[in-house]
């Protein structure tokens, strides 16, 4: 299989999603939007993947590319080709769909618990994902449903955490592909909003207490990844 991805900054990557490529032989290509805006190799890919990133999806007047980007997801989305969002990706996706997306009230930024419901479209995805366990968060921004789509995850500080429309076009809110490189990097490029706090916002230490949670975390990924490449 083919897989592209799309990265917005070099210290947040595809993390165990290169494992698991690796492992089953897929091919994967990639834009990184902050080098080149060359695009081309999605044209072959069965897949889509849509990594975070700390900008925000209202901010394509300084960041022209994103505007680009949507598009291109819209249009795989139209293809019919899996598409994967995480964090941001996630936040794209709906933008791509029509959907509003927008600061959120409370930054949430650690490890927090989910609870997820299986119903309509993401039935599918009860024999693949947990109804209850704990995943890191490192977001400030939220997203409406959008039309068409179900949502299946929610956390105590943000209701839409997931949604899944048809059974090929899933954005994830938290980040289960994220490697102990990847959160040393965010620590160190993103600490000051972690420094600003609040109620949803652990310390650092606190991070790096519960970095054993890693494991479990790409477990579940590998298992959604198997999943979305049998479709």
């Amino acid at each position: 299989m083919h897989i592209h991805y799309f990265q917005h900054v070099p210290f947040e990557g595809p993390g165990c999603i290169t494992n698991w490529a690796a492992s089953h032989q897929h091919q994967l290509t990639h834009t990184r939007w902050y080098e080149s805006t060359d695009a081309t190799a999605l044209a072959s890919a069965d897949w889509l993947v849509v990594l975070g990133g700390p900008m925000a999806v209202y901010e394509q007047d300084q960041l022209p590319w994103m505007t680009t980007e949507i598009a291109l997801i819209r249009d795989a989305i139209q293809q019919n080709k899996k598409v994967l969002g995480v964090c941001l990706g996630a936040q794209l996706i709906a933008a791509a769909m029509g959907a509003n997306v927008y600061p959120h009230t409370l930054k949430e930024i650690g490890w927090f618990p989910l609870d997820l419901s299986f119903q309509a479209q993401a039935a599918p995805l009860e024999n693949v994902l947990p109804h209850h366990f704990n995943t890191f968060h490192f977001h400030g921004d939220t997203f409406d449903v959008p039309t068409g789509a179900t949502r299946f995850a929610a956390s105590a500080a943000c209701s839409h955490q997931a949604f899944i429309y048809g059974d090929r076009v899933i954005g994830l809110q938290f980040h289960m592909e994220f490697t102990p490189e990847i959160i040393d990097s965010l620590l160190h490029h993103c600490a000051s909003d972690i420094s600003a706090g609040g109620a949803f916002v652990q310390s650092e230490e606190k991070i790096r207490q519960h970095m054993n949670l890693l494991e479990a975390n790409n477990e579940t990924m590998y298992r959604l990844l198997d999943y979305i490449a049998a479709l």
